[in-house]
């Protein structure tokens, strides 16, 4: 499969926005997430592309097994080859921890042996774009949602559209990690990694010492402002009622986009090239953060200036009554002592919603270990590995069937997050990076100009938020 006559925009792409990039992507303490359809995890209602035989093949006698039976799988059914192989793989190091968990479980229990290099998050983009040129790809690579539909447009990855569609539970897995790496003739390259999601958290302490019900978050966006508000009223010092990354485009499509569709309302357009940031909907939500903007300690020391980089430390510390928040960072926030509540974000004025963030991981088009590479990915998709591996370490399943399991029934933390992913989301679009998370990109622009500066600037700036995802 060939793409030189891709490379050179590639490379010059790819290095451009290496360079813009701080290292923030849509979720996590620097994770990300894209996906122009906006389609629900529990839900893949779309007619399914057709099957792309043209350059993969299964083994003859591959077994599967009907849906609602994946309980059962032993490892020699599992698609692909499994013959002792060694596979390269690159994910960034945001996600070193669940990588290693995830390679050291297979090379445990397969031939084929994973060999796992870890990229710092800031040098992914030029190591890609280097690989690209020098023809020097793993086999498996992985990467933040928010950043594969333009890789899947280069052409950086082999299409699996049979191998993904052949799976007994194929209807099971979290479309948006699907559909971010979907070309736009409809074929598939990707199958879900690492899924990290935003939810509502809220101090349960504070919360007691404000007069509000520990036990109970807020359900609409006004209850998000009064909680934060009661929080504030404390006047405890160093306390305040809200927080987030004031300069961080990553940060706030992961926090804040959840609030416009649990109010059924888009964030882009379906083709993903028209941003829809500047409806009544997301100018409620910007109104509501200026509002705790302009209250007494309605926002953290250091709100306005956060571009990430400790964006979700101070709600770790105590010091925030209630926040937008990633699931990861939650039961980390709970392990260094806080009396965590969680719940999905609310929608305006009803509904929730999450974003369905984290990597995707595909086979790269140079790999000439296809087979062995998709035992991998089956293996990933699995059962053993979405429960035993993933689950097991509080993690979030990419199966929605399996969101509801026995290491989650032990956790009532767990269990109010993974009830976001029902309603969860994912936009794409090719230049989504450019145009939100990038820093000083036209969204960062808008909400810091909705929060702090003339809010009749939001139409103009959200136009050229479009301009650049038409570019």
């Amino acid at each position: 499969m060939s793409h030189h006559s891709k490379l050179p925009k590639a490379l010059a792409l790819l290095a451009a926005s290496a360079m813009m990039f701080t290292g923030l992507a849509a979720c996590g303490d620097d994770k990300g997430g894209t996906d122009a359809t906006d389609t629900p995890a529990a839900s893949q209602t779309e007619e399914a592309p057709p099957v792309d035989t043209s350059d993969q093949t299964e083994a003859a006698d591959e077994e599967t097994t009907p849906a609602g039976t994946e309980d059962t799988e032993p490892a020699s059914t599992e698609p692909g080859v499994d013959d002792g192989t060694e596979l390269t793989m690159w994910t960034r190091a945001p996600l070193e921890r669940q990588a290693n968990m995830l390679v050291d479980a297979y090379n445990a229990s397969h031939q084929n042996q994973v060999k796992l290099e870890i990229i710092p998050n800031d040098d992914m983009e030029a190591k890609v774009a280097a690989a690209v040129v020098s023809g020097g790809m793993p086999d498996l690579l992985a990467g933040d949602v928010v950043r594969l539909p333009y890789w899947v447009d280069q052409g950086f990855f082999t299409p699996i559209t049979d191998k993904i569609q052949a799976l007994p539970y194929y209807d099971d897995l979290a479309v948006g990690h699907i559909d971010a790496g979907k070309s736009n003739d409809g074929a598939l390259h990707t199958v879900p990694f690492v899924t990290d999601i935003s939810v509502m958290v809220w101090n349960k302490d504070l919360y007691e010492e404000a007069g509000l019900d520990p036990e109970k978050g807020p359900t609409t966006l006004q209850e998000f402002v009064d909680q934060a508000k009661a929080v504030a009223d404390l006047n405890k010092e160093g306390v305040a009622g809200t927080y987030f990354g004031g300069d961080c485009g990553g940060c706030l499509v992961f926090t804040w986009f959840p609030f416009v569709w649990g109010n059924g309302s888009e964030v882009l357009s379906a083709d993903g090239t028209e941003s829809l940031m500047a409806s009544d909907d997301a100018k409620a939500v910007y109104a509501a953060f200026r509002e705790l903007a302009e209250y007494p300690n309605g926002l953290g020391a250091g709100t306005k200036e956060e571009n990430g980089g400790t964006w979700t430390a101070p709600f770790a510390e105590g010091k925030i009554g209630v926040m937008p928040y990633p699931n990861t960072s939650a039961t980390g926030a709970r392990d260094a002592g806080i009396n965590v509540g969680a719940a999905p974000i609310p929608g305006i004025n009803s509904g929730f919603s999450t974003f369905l963030g984290g990597d995707a991981m595909g086979i790269t088009s140079g790999s000439e270990k296809v087979d062995q590479a998709w035992n991998f990915l089956a293996w990933l998709t699995s059962e053993d590995a979405q429960l035993n591996v993933i689950a097991a370490d509080a993690g979030v399943p990419a199966r929605v069937s399996l969101l509801d399991n026995e290491f989650t029934a032990q956790d009532p933390l767990a269990v109010a997050m993974n009830s976001s992913v029902a309603n969860g989301r994912t936009p794409v679009a090719i230049y989504f990076a450019e145009a939100f998370n990038a820093s000083g990109s036209p969204w960062v622009q808008t909400f810091r100009a909705a929060v702090w500066g003339d809010a009749d600037e939001v139409d103009a700036l959200n136009d050229e938020i479009t301009a650049v995802l038409q570019q």
